[in-house]
């Protein structure tokens, strides 16, 4: 804590205060300084000084960097299964989606490697002209394959998997219902399309429930959920969203994003989770998390991917998926279903690190799902606890707003097969060091 000694945050003048009041006098101090919340939540631009002028007036992120606890862009110079490194220093990652450690996996890469000696660095150009490589084609069909489905169609982002999907398929009379907590590439896709979306309490089937009644007379309804959400870890209560979609003749639309690799036989999804693939009728998934790479793809009936695939503005007009990334993902999905060893220590990993969270204090989920988020509310409060972490080897994730509501700012963690227990070990002791310091937790 010496180096943020200039803030009188003080161990020796915290002694016997009880959590919640050292908590508030570390906050007070901070906001002295530095408050994050109000300083990018309250700018005003001058009246008539031009478009520009809300750049020149937010200076948040001058202000976390002027105090030293700045979390965004940090430069990787190296990565190594649980560890990368920056500055020079290897530090434990718990900031990585890589949750089947197949990134660094010599033959993902030995197979991306091939590709790119036989087909080059790009396609310089979309699939629909020029862009479709044999290799498109048959991760696309093993995909289906794996995934039980008629069709599939790779995309070059997983948030144009979703965007795309979304936007061509919400028609003008059109309405989804969307989960208040999905991905911002769901509220994108539901913003650029001419239909209407009306957004349902996280997780709240009463309140899904009352908007389907409310707009039961209009034909084309649309669910739209994430599998697991991306910053809370929760899963969807999928069987009684599939059971209302039925009540009410509305068609499902999952995001796989964080469920593929995680959860289901084989690492197929909350779907196969569940026993629901049957009742899905859009699958969406991406490959820049346990297939380790980067992409998307959207699978279901042929005749609605064969819509997609000659209407999704965000599938026609990008250049396709680079030879290298396709077959690495191809290969990572071979290695993802072969060895099933690798999601087994996942969620043995997960359950060690819950375990030890839940003894410390931190509240967290109790499911399988490896995205741990470490809520602590105070912006600025979170981003020290966040520095404190980094200074001592832990390269965590930080949440604030506007990807979460204010005051409920998080420290992200998510965890890996990549990590053992000696990494889990030392991340645990680093939170229970900072979190009592800091009044998070009880001493």
């Amino acid at each position: 804590m010496e180096k943020y000694s200039h803030l009188k945050i003080q161990d020796e003048d915290e002694n016997g205060l009880p959590p919640h009041l050292k908590r508030n006098k570390i906050v007070a101090l901070l906001k002295k300084e530095f408050d994050f919340e109000n300083s990018h939540l309250r700018f005003t631009p001058e009246k008539g000084s031009g478009l520009l002028s809300k750049c020149f007036s937010y200076n948040a992120p001058n202000q976390a960097k002027d105090l030293g606890i700045y979390p965004f862009f940090r430069e990787i110079e190296e990565t190594e299964d649980s560890k990368v490194v920056i500055n020079g220093r290897k530090i434990i990652t718990v900031s990585t989606n890589n949750y089947l450690g197949l990134t660094k996996d010599p033959r993902v890469i030995a197979a991306g490697q091939e590709a790119l000696e036989k087909f080059g660095a790009g396609c310089t150009g979309s699939r629909f002209l020029n862009g479709t490589l044999s290799l498109h084609n048959k991760l696309e069909k093993e995909l289906s394959s794996f995934l039980n489905r008629e069709d599939s169609i790779v995309m070059s982002t997983g948030f144009q998997a979703n965007q795309g999907t979304i936007s061509c398929l919400l028609g003008r009379k059109d309405i989804a219902f969307s989960d208040r907590e999905n991905h911002a590439s769901i509220y994108e896709g539901c913003a650029i399309s001419p239909g209407r979306t009306v957004r349902y309490r996280h997780n709240d089937m009463d309140h899904l429930e009352y908007y389907l009644k409310k707009y039961s007379d209009v034909d084309g309804k649309l669910i739209i959920t994430d599998s697991i959400f991306s910053m809370s870890g929760d899963i969807a209560n999928l069987p009684e969203i599939v059971k209302l979609a039925k009540d009410y003749n509305a068609t499902v639309l999952v995001d796989e994003a964080h469920g593929l690799g995680v959860l289901g036989d084989q690492g197929k999804g909350v779907t196969n989770y569940y026993n629901l693939e049957k009742e899905i009728d859009i699958y969406v998934g991406t490959f820049s998390k346990s297939l380790g790479s980067i992409g998307g793809f959207v699978s279901g009936k042929s005749k609605v991917t064969e819509f997609i695939r000659h209407k999704a503005s965000a599938f026609i007009f990008t250049a396709a998926l680079p030879p290298a990334s396709v077959a690495g993902v191809t290969k990572a999905l071979d290695i993802m279903i072969h060895e099933p060893e690798r999601l087994n220590t996942l969620h043995e990993n997960t359950s060690y690190v819950k375990k030890g969270f839940f003894n410390m204090g931190f509240q967290v989920n109790n499911n399988p799902v490896p995205i741990v988020p470490i809520k602590i509310g105070d912006e600025a409060l979170t981003l020290l606890m966040n520095q404190l972490l980094f200074d001592d080897g832990v390269f965590a994730g930080v949440a604030v707003s506007p990807v979460v509501p204010p005051h409920e700012a998080m420290i992200r963690t998510s965890f890996t097969s990549s990590h053992n227990h000696e990494d889990l070990d030392q991340i645990l002791a680093s939170f229970s060091k900072f979190g009592k310091k800091l009044g998070i937790i009880s001493q």
